[in-house]
């Protein structure tokens, strides 16, 4: 009896029927591999504001500043002489108010006695006014000189890396000239795609990046209506970039359009000596047929190979 039953066990434990999948063009995104160039988001430079000598020089290429920090030190010498024949022609005003005033109160006192005419006494009044006007512009013309001392610190203008420092301490600049170039604001990647392509790109796909060994992602921002020397400029946002270099160069892929192709699954392909099989299921039985694949293809519900070769449209792939 135990034997009847194992018998019978056998029988209806037989192999399962494999699935089979029939071929049909499916339209897969084409891909164009260029060369995207790190950049800074907002690259600005740090000017003198005063010519002069530089005195300080805190920073280096490479250095990581806070927006407002001292990064130089201009002096220029001609600005505390400056400063000092203000301060020496104040004294003399404040000596010819003290005397002024002197005069004008000598006068109304002799007004009263009628020693001397209203006429002089508002004249010497008129003495005192000016030279409090004189103190006042000479005083404010000083502010400014020491204002332009001031402006003599060059400050970050920016959160951010420092970049170039084209200036060495004891250089004599101009006002205007670069002190250093600050990046900041995160960074993304500019593309020059070849103009042929400009019709399939579109804003807001997704773009592929390979960066220090990984597969990255981004988004194509913005393209640029004007084309340079042939190609298009486009910028791609993304917030993987994790690099302390700006202007390195990186494999980015862009999808320039859509094509069909003849997609099977990675289960269905098997190789033997060197040659690519593709079992199908022709109606009478299931046959090996010989194929060249393509270029392997990750779709949403598994992994896939193009077949180029080998298979048509309508044939039944038998799926292991």
């Amino acid at each position: 009896m135990r034997l009847i039953y194992l018998l019978a066990g056998l029988v209806c434990s037989g192999p399962a029927a494999a699935a089979t999948l029939t071929l049909q063009p499916t339209a897969i995104t084409e891909w164009k591999a260029v060369y995207g160039t790190i950049e800074a988001r907002d690259t600005i430079a740090a000017r003198a504001r005063i010519g002069g000598t530089i005195v300080e020089l805190n920073v280096s290429e490479g250095d990581t500043v806070r927006s407002g920090q001292k990064i130089a030190v201009v002096h220029d010498e001609k600005l505390a002489f400056q400063i000092a024949a203000m301060d020496a022609q104040i004294n003399a005003l404040q000596s010819q108010l003290s005397t002024a005033q002197a005069d004008l109160s000598r006068a109304e006192t002799l007004v009263l006695r009628g020693v001397t005419t209203a006429q002089q006494l508002d004249a010497m009044r008129t003495q005192v006014a000016v030279t409090q006007n004189q103190i006042i512009s000479s005083e404010a013309q000083r502010s400014v000189i020491v204002q332009q001392q001031s402006e003599g610190e060059v400050d970050a203008p920016s959160e951010g890396r420092i970049l170039t420092v084209p200036v060495t301490k004891g250089a004599v600049i101009m006002a205007g000239e670069t002190v250093s170039t600050v990046g900041g604001g995160g960074l993304f990647l500019r593309l020059a795609i070849p103009e042929r392509h400009a019709a399939f790109l579109t804003e807001n796909a997704t773009i592929k990046i390979s960066a220090n060994g990984k597969q990255l992602s981004g988004r194509l921002a913005k393209i640029y209506p004007q084309i340079n020397n042939g190609r298009v400029i486009a910028d791609v946002e993304t917030d993987q970039l994790d690099t302390p270099f700006v202007n390195a160069r990186v494999l980015v892929e862009v999808p320039v359009g859509e094509r069909t192709a003849l997609l099977v699954p990675e289960t269905a392909v098997s190789t033997h000596s060197g040659l690519d099989f593709v079992k199908v299921d022709d109606g009478a039985a299931e046959v090996e047929r010989a194929v060249l694949p393509g270029e392997h293809i990750e779709r949403p519900d598994g992994h896939f190979i193009e077949i180029l070769t080998g298979l048509a449209q309508g044939d039944k792939v038998v799926i292991p």
